[in-house]
């Protein structure tokens, strides 16, 4: 019987060996990468992106100028992402985490450690694990393995967690996997961030919530029973 480790390892060579480099998270600067994990809750990243634009052409997308706008401006700009009104008091109350934890200067939380880090990112009001590791992951370089509907959907199909699992169970499985494949106890941040990207390109591509095309899937013969799947 192959071990999740292995199933999970072949599932990067195959993906890495069809797709390539990712080259992935979308984000010009530390800080536009955290607003993005925020804004990205409940809608698509192209709804973020013009979010994003409209911050950009405000001169706001800083934390200083973020900082700077009134409420009713935020949420006038950010209203493509959707639910802009609890994405306004999100992003206000990650504002206020970051003056007080670094006076508003986004890479100066590098310098905590992971663990601590996490927990006080997780402590913001609208931040769930998701979105801190995506803020740990791509914008501070932490090494931590981000959990989405993607990692799990593919994770479910491949027989590796059960149908009811919860976040973390996926998240320590997957890094015990990468660390095994990189034979080293501590994978760093790029390792992460390449097999996250991975799991998203391939899904979108390959195994998608309707309609999966597994017949086309370069992981085709890990799947648990190839031929019971849709093709």
């Amino acid at each position: 019987m192959t071990k999740p480790s292995e199933t999970i390892q072949g599932l990067f060579r195959a993906f890495s060996g069809a797709l390539g480099p990712s080259r992935w998270w979308p984000g010009e600067t530390p800080f536009e990468v955290a607003v993005g994990a925020i804004l990205t809750q409940n809608t698509n990243w192209k709804n973020v992106e013009k979010a994003i634009a409209n911050l950009k052409a405000a001169g706001a997308l800083t934390a200083r100028g973020l900082r700077a706008l009134a409420p009713e401006q935020m949420e006038e700009l950010i209203r493509p992402a959707g639910y802009f009104r609890i994405k306004t008091k999100r992003l206000t109350d990650f504002l206020d985490f970051l003056e007080q934890e670094s006076g508003l200067e986004i890479e100066a939380l590098g310098h905590q450690d992971l663990y601590s880090l996490r927990e006080k990112l997780l402590a913001v009001r609208g931040i769930g694990p998701e979105t801190a590791d995506s803020i740990l992951l791509y914008a501070l370089g932490k090494p931590t393995f981000v959990v989405d509907a993607y990692t799990v959907r593919m994770f479910s199909r491949h027989g590796l967690i059960p149908e009811v699992t919860d976040y973390h169970e996926v998240q320590d499985i997957a890094q015990s996997a990468i660390a095994s494949a990189v034979q080293d106890d501590s994978a760093n941040a790029a390792d992460y961030n390449e097999f996250h990207a991975l799991i998203v390109r391939a899904a979108k591509q390959w195994c998608r919530k309707s309609k999966p095309l597994c017949s086309l899937c370069p992981a085709r013969a890990l799947l648990p029973n190839p031929d019971e799947l849709p093709s």
